[in-house]
């Protein structure tokens, strides 16, 4: 523990998602909750101890693409119709891509911790994914076609996407882990277990953007450790799938409804699909009025019907899990860099997607080049981060789950850059160089 405690902020922050939002409270993934103070903490005790030099060191690169995106955020908040407004947008932004990341670049000593990081995702995912599982069967998630069935954990029908994105981030960890060289052959074998158990409640959240999300991310993770592993948790997942869905009949019809939806974005479109694409259409309006700096941080609500069609409802409606029936509204693209566009112009895409690409790309070509025990480590960091990519293709950031978004580009940017040790903790001894 003297050794590792600054890593306890960083466990808080994904663990205080276990805690419950307050029942009927639909509006409670936009406010503070217990995982953003975490991150809080996490960031001034980063700043102690960068004080103390006990940190890494950041390469020129990690400097960049850490601190572009801090220049790209000022900007479209002093460029906004309304700076203030903006403001809770800025610090937002500023918390989720710029200050939890570089702590946990910062914070993170060695692979050992990276691991430890790691697995916080995994406990996270198996709690919230088995209140999921209970929601179905016993009728008490959130409403689907007219069913309280829909499991949500314990994020609530106010933030559908909650208990997905995490238990997806268990299940792309507990794939890499299963696929990693150097690992353990009882830690591969528990971590193939948890995949499997993980299915079932990425299955049962009916979230179309987390399934295709995970399963981009698996394919990339399977390629980088090998065809021969691959196959092995490639047959087991298909598997699983089959029994479950097929054999069992878990939510089997219901799927099916949602797997067909996918395709159907043309022909017979249901209202959420032509809302997503209603606003979509939106947001690049909204580029083309002001292409360099956009609308302004939180200006998409504000700008929003002056660019939308007469297709695009009041809100969507969420009820069960012991809230009454809602309407929310529509107040983003659900796509993340349309939003970025939309918001913050071409230089704000630059300063974050292009720090992305350079990450992906980086992380990649040391996992190509590299070798050692901490392999693992690139495998479980990269599936990470090409999920959020993937699923920013249909999502944005909002909701408690959140600041997660920070802590995966934090370990994304911890593998891919090249950083120097920490410097000597008086529980340590001497710093291995």
């Amino acid at each position: 523990m003297r050794r590792h405690w600054p890593l306890l902020p960083l466990a808080a922050t994904v663990l205080f998602l276990l805690a419950p939002l307050p029942a009927g409270d639909a509006t409670a993934s936009g406010k503070v909750g217990p995982a953003d103070a975490a991150s809080l903490v996490l960031v001034l005790v980063c700043a102690a101890q960068a004080l103390r030099g006990r940190v890494r060191t950041l390469s020129p690169l990690g400097v960049l693409v850490l601190g572009a995106p801090a220049a790209g955020l000022a900007v479209a908040t002093m460029t906004a119709g309304d700076p203030y407004a903006a403001l809770p947008g800025f610090v937002r932004y500023l918390q989720v891509f710029v200050l939890v990341p570089a702590a946990v670049v910062l914070l993170v000593r060695d692979a050992r911790e990276f691991r430890l990081a790691a697995g916080c995702f995994v406990v996270l995912a198996l709690v919230q994914g088995a209140v999921g599982v209970v929601q179905y069967a016993t009728h008490t998630g959130a409403s689907y076609q007219g069913e309280d069935v829909r499991a949500v954990g314990t994020f609530g029908p106010g933030d559908v996407m909650g208990m997905a994105t995490v238990v997806a981030y268990g299940l792309v960890v507990a794939t890499a882990a299963a696929l990693a060289p150097g690992l353990s052959r009882r830690l591969r074998r528990a971590a193939g277990a948890s995949a499997l158990v993980l299915v079932v409640p990425l299955v049962l959240s009916f979230s179309r953007g987390a399934w295709i999300a995970t399963l981009g991310a698996a394919v990339l993770v399977m390629a980088m450790a090998g065809i021969r592993r691959a196959l092995k948790v490639l047959l087991a997942l298909s598997a699983a799938g089959v029994v479950l869905v097929g054999g069992l009949g878990v939510g089997s019809e219901m799927v099916a409804e949602r797997l067909t939806s996918i395709t159907q974005v043309s022909s017979a479109p249901d209202q959420s699909v032509t809302d997503r694409y209603t606003m979509w259409a939106a947001a690049g309006s909204m580029w083309r009025e002001q292409p360099a700096v956009g609308v302004g941080l939180k200006g998409f609500p504000a700008h929003r019907d002056g660019h939308s069609s007469i297709g695009l409802s009041a809100g969507s409606d969420t009820a069960g899990a012991g809230q009454a029936f809602i309407k929310q509204p529509l107040l983003s693209p659900h796509n993340m860099y349309l939003l970025i566009l939309s918001e913050q112009g071409l230089i704000g895409l630059t300063a974050l997607a292009g720090g992305w690409l350079a990450l992906l790309v980086a992380g990649l070509r040391r996992y190509a080049n590299g070798t050692g025990a901490a392999r693992d480590c690139g495998l479980v960091a990269t599936g990470l981060f090409a999920w959020q990519l993937i699923d920013f293709l249909y999502a944005d950031i909002g909701g408690p789950s959140t600041v997660l978004t920070g802590v995966i580009i934090g370990l994304a940017a911890w593998w891919a850059l090249s950083c120097a040790p920490a410097g000597p903790h008086p529980a340590d001894g001497p710093a291995v160089r």
